[in-house]
């Protein structure tokens, strides 16, 4: 693999950019691997990577029925924080900060993470008690965050109305190192960085059937024929449902729609993200100059990665109240992903009842952000059995009554 740098862009801008070489290779399924992956997108391709990195695990195959980061990796508005609640949940998240912050250096690849900090809106006296208690937590788990004023959130956010009508700003959980990345960027540094170790990313590759052996799983059935492993990886955000059904046990989760949209570019007015979860909204603005706005999900079970009328009617309506300035402007386009959710709203990162078979799904509308923390610690439980940021996260924890309530922490998910 070619490193990327300054000189390599002069140099093969003086050739007509005729020397770059592929990405990732377009691999052909082998009869075996140690280990195969499930779903490329970006939680899956973290996992083989640092199964790669950290372990020495190179014989991998990530195999993906459509196309690489073509589910919720390329659907999602690309916000990063860790300011969850509980302890579980914030160690595996600042994690997944934390691994953000030098994730372009790591891979090689500019996935344009950008700092810009993050503000959850406290629009009641309930979230202001809520807020103010999920900034103590943080303190002792040793997360950055801070209550902030209302004068603080509109020295952030100039663009904000702090008096509305309904629900008037009362203050903000503010995580100053919190922000965004390319979300496509993610996925094609992971991917890249697994086919220079030797793995195999293989699309249009649908697994139609797990097969076992004794309670083992020996393989999968595909459209490209039959494929060997030792251990596999189930990493397929609103589908870990249909994939488990398959190895013969049940999982814990509904799928539902998760839907957002875009307005037209307009000049930079906002160099934050805001999470409004009362009126249930959040916004950003991209790179492009595009407000980048999202909601809650959907109230009822379904699989659509389609958009729909009454989320932008709903909203939108929701956001114009605390930013009156988006009634003035026309939405570009919308579309919709599938996430699967826990009662909890906390993920499942764990083994199954089908020895070699790891499962790693639920984590409703905070996938992207966790995705670098994810893929380390679901390598560490695959490689050692075993990872201390995967012990809460278990499936026995529903048997057991261990919840991980984050419905406050997850803002729009509940």
């Amino acid at each position: 693999m070619k490193k990327y740098s300054a000189f390599a862009v002069a140099r093969e801008a003086m050739r007509h950019h005729t020397g770059w070489d592929r990405a990732w290779r377009d691999a052909q399924p082998k009869k075996r691997y140690d280990v195969i992956i499930i779903g490329a997108g970006g939680h899956g391709l973290a996992t083989a990577y640092y199964l790669g990195k950290n372990f020495g695990i190179t014989n991998v195959a990530i195999l993906e029925k459509g196309w690489l980061g073509g589910g919720n990796t390329g659907r999602n508005t690309t916000i990063i924080r860790s300011n969850y609640l509980q302890d579980p949940s914030a160690a595996i998240y600042e994690k997944s900060r934390s691994l953000y912050e030098t994730m372009s250096q790591d891979l090689n690849y500019n996935v344009m993470f950008s700092p810009r900090g993050v503000i959850m809106l406290a629009q009641t006296e309930h979230e202001v008690r809520g807020y103010k208690r999920t900034a103590h937590a943080n303190a002792l788990q040793g997360v950055q965050t801070e209550f902030i004023s209302p004068e603080r959130v509109r020295e952030l956010v100039p663009i904000i109305d702090i008096d509305g009508p309904r629900y008037p700003v009362l203050g903000g959980l503010w995580q100053a190192r919190g922000g965004t990345a390319r979300h496509d960027a993610v996925a094609w540094g992971y991917a890249r960085a697994c086919s220079d170790m030797g793995m195999d990313v293989i699309q249009k590759c649908e697994v139609t059937g797990i097969r076992q052996a004794g309670g083992k799983v020996v393989g999968v059935s595909t459209n490209r024929g039959d494929i060997d492993c030792d251990k596999m990886g189930i990493v397929v955000a609103g589908h870990s449902g249909h994939l488990a059904e398959m190895a013969g046990f049940r999982l814990p989760i509904e799928s539902v729609a998760l839907q957002a949209l875009v307005s037209e570019p307009i000049k930079p007015c906002m160099d934050v993200v805001v999470m409004a979860n009362t009126v249930h909204g959040y916004l950003s603005q991209s790179d492009k100059g595009e407000m980048v706005i999202g909601g809650g999900t959907d109230g009822y079970n379904n699989y659509t990665q389609r958009g729909a009328f009454h989320h932008i009617e709903e909203t939108v309506r929701a956001l114009v109240e605390t930013f009156p300035m988006l009634s003035r402007l026309k939405m570009l386009r919308q579309w919709g992903g599938i996430v699967d959710v826990t009662g909890d709203r906390s993920p499942i990162l764990s083994k199954t009842p089908v020895d070699g078979i790891f499962i790693n799904c639920g984590w409703g509308t905070g996938g992207f952000k966790a995705i670098p923390g994810s893929g380390w610690a679901m390598a560490e439980l695959m490689a050692k059995g075993h990872s201390p940021l995967t012990d809460a996260f278990g499936l026995n924890r529903f048997t057991e009554g261990r919840f991980i309530d984050e419905s406050v922490a997850a803002g729009v998910a509940h």
